[in-house]
């Protein structure tokens, strides 16, 4: 079978598979490269080769970065310091609209997985306010953790994009633009969120959840900051070592994880690293399913025939949002999306028209447009909302793919200014 319709068929048993039995991402992702491989005609033999392949080279990428943040996210939790980081927060921001997206948005990057940001920050942003506010509250934490963990480098969902996509473009040169257009999609999302505006409950009586231990002395939580500032402190020692950016990425992200550990009480630590390695582990599994699925689509010529049949339908320069938004819609994880039309892009024609800036940036706009029943960061915020489906379409299917036009429009207009 051609390329193209066995990638539909492929995509629609993950989908339906993943939808109806809830199983692990790791084994749908697996099972349609599988199925993927048969339909194309590739032997058995060489499937299990690529697929094997594919696996190793995701796993090399992400294993230290997610398992780091991982331990940095469970050692936090444990100690009460993600409330403490919030309480900081709440010291320069006054509604909770504000402490509930900048909270989601800077705890995303140290623990590599919005999703994880989100889960731990569930109990305190929902601390904020009554039942229906804390609906929007932590809608609004949701977004906060996608947008900084699908633009900002490095994340897994970028790194896969920059590894294969800019050919010796500096990190520090797309950050300059994904930062600032992160920051302003963000205060965009709270200006125009109804009831964004509202001030916290009770102001100057913080709900207990937030309060830290060392309430009302004003101190700023040095220790609970401290991962962060490990990995920004490590970034210009470890490129005074020549480092290359790959290598750069995975030793402040070890830096991060040892300041954490090591400024853990004993049992907390130990508890903290066996809890962060199960939940890494599901997580690298995961991404390294769609490692696998690459590979196989990769093999079999996937690459000319969809960017061939793309072109004939639209212009080239927005063949990688098209390719992005697609992927996305059909099997909901970003970061597969990146991993996927990171290996599906490389050396083509758009590739090679594209700034890469502006490619990165067209890749990621697909991975906001259509976020709704195949995204499992959907269902997370669904069951933790309790909202229905037209809340949830209206508090974030709707203002995540505006964000994903946003940024659309922004590579087309960098794409213009920088050719």
């Amino acid at each position: 079978m051609d390329p193209l319709p066995a990638f539909g068929l492929a995509l629609i048993a993950i989908s339906a598979v993943g939808i109806r039995f809830r199983i692990s991402p790791f084994f749908t992702l697996v099972g349609g490269a599988l199925f993927y491989g048969l339909l194309t005609g590739i032997p058995p033999d060489r499937i299990v080769a690529v697929m094997t392949a594919g696996i190793g080279k995701v796993f090399g990428l992400f294993a230290i970065i997610i398992f780091s943040g991982a331990v940095i996210a469970k050692l936090l939790e444990e100690q009460g310091q993600v409330s403490e980081i919030v309480s900081d927060i709440r010291k320069w921001l006054k509604t909770p609209a504000a402490i509930s997206g900048f909270s989601g948005y800077l705890l995303a990057l140290p623990v590599a997985c919005s999703i994880t940001a989100f889960i731990i920050l569930e109990p305190i942003v929902g601390s904020l306010g009554n039942v229906e506010s804390r609906r929007t509250w932590l809608s609004l934490a949701a977004i906060g953790s996608l947008i900084s963990f699908a633009l900002v480098y490095p994340t897994p969902v970028t790194i896969p994009l920059f590894e294969s996509l800019t050919a010796g473009q500096s990190p520090i040169t797309y950050d300059m633009i994904a930062v600032t257009l992160s920051l302003l999609l963000l205060a965009g999302i709270l200006i125009f969120r109804p009831g964004a505006g509202r001030a916290l409950p009770g102001e100057g009586d913080p709900p207990k959840e937030v309060e830290s231990p060392v309430a009302g002395s004003g101190l700023f939580h040095a220790r609970a900051w401290a991962p962060f500032a490990a990995i920004i402190l490590a970034i210009p020692g470890g490129a005074a070592l020549g480092l290359s950016t790959g290598s750069l990425i995975q030793v402040i992200m070890l830096a991060g994880a040892v300041t954490a550990m090591a400024l853990a009480p004993p049992s907390v630590r130990l508890s903290g690293l066996h809890r962060g390695a199960k939940h890494a582990g599901v997580i690298i599994f995961d991404i390294c399913g769609a490692g696998a699925l690459a590979a196989v689509i990769l093999e079999s010529g996937f690459a000319g025939a969809a960017l061939g049949g793309i072109s004939a339908i639209a212009p080239l320069v927005i063949a990688p949002f098209i390719l992005s938004a697609l992927l996305q819609t059909a099997q909901g994880s970003r970061v597969v999306t990146a991993v996927i039309s990171a290996e599906v892009l490389s050396g083509t024609a758009p590739a090679a028209a594209l700034h890469p800036v502006a490619l990165i940036l067209m890749v990621v706009a697909g991975t906001f447009v259509f976020s709704y029943v195949t995204d499992p960061f959907f269902w997370i915020v669904k069951h933790a909302t309790g909202n229905k489906y037209p809340e949830m379409i209206s508090g974030y299917t709707l203002p995540v793919a505006a964000c994903g036009l946003v940024i659309f429009c922004v590579a087309l207009i960098l794409q213009g200014l920088l050719l």
